[in-house]
C-alpha cells in the first residue's frame, strides 16, 4: 500500500519521468533527500518498474493500430509459452496480454497500412499451429489515462 506522499511521487513520475530529483521533491513536498530515498524504495519494491520515452508513432511510419484477439486452439502451458514468445518477436507487436474470456491473447499492433496489417495477420499470426481463430479491430485512437488508481492507506 502506498501513503499520500507515494502516490504523488508515482502520479508526478507517470506524466513526466523527467522530472529532476529537486523538482519531483518540490511537487510533493519532501526534502530532495527524502524523496530519493522514497523513489528508491518505490523502484526497489517494483513499484516503479522503469523510465519509458513516448514514441509518436506515426513519426516512425505507423499509419494504422489495431488490437488483434486470439483464441488458441489448446491451452497447455507449452502453446500459450510458445504463442506469447512467438508473438513477442514480432517488431510489430507493441503489447501483448493474455486474457480470459472467449479469446486467450490481445495484440496491440503498429503497422504501416491496410496490407502490411493483412501480411502480419496471414504471415505471422494465423499461421501458427496454436492458433484457433482471430478478429481484429482497428483502433482509431489510443489514450492513456494519466491519473493511476492508486489505493492509498
Amino acid at each position: 500500500m502506498l501513503d499520500r506522499i507515494d502516490s504523488d511521487i508515482v502520479r508526478k513520475l507517470r506524466n513526466n519521468a523527467r522530472l529532476s530529483n529537486k523538482e519531483l521533491a518540490e511537487h510533493v513536498g519532501l526534502a530532495p533527500s527524502s524523496c530519493l530515498v522514497r523513489v528508491r524504495n518505490l523502484e526497489a519494491t517494483g513499484v516503479l518498474k522503469g523510465y519509458h520515452a513516448d514514441i509518436d508513432p506515426e513519426s516512425l511510419g505507423v499509419a494504422l493500430q489495431a488490437m488483434i484477439s486470439v483464441r488458441l486452439t489448446h491451452h497447455s502451458q507449452a502453446e500459450v509459452e510458445s504463442f506469447s514468445s512467438k508473438m513477442l518477436s514480432l517488431s510489430e507487436v507493441r503489447q501483448l496480454y493474455h486474457v480470459a474470456g472467449s479469446n486467450d491473447f490481445l495484440l496491440h499492433v503498429w503497422v504501416e497500412n491496410p496490407q502490411h496489417l493483412r501480411d502480419l495477420v496471414m504471415h505471422s499470426i494465423t499461421s501458427q499451429k496454436e492458433v484457433a481463430h482471430i478478429e481484429t479491430g482497428l483502433i482509431f485512437e489510443h489514450s492513456l489515462n494519466p491519473d493511476l488508481p492508486l489505493f492509498e492507506v
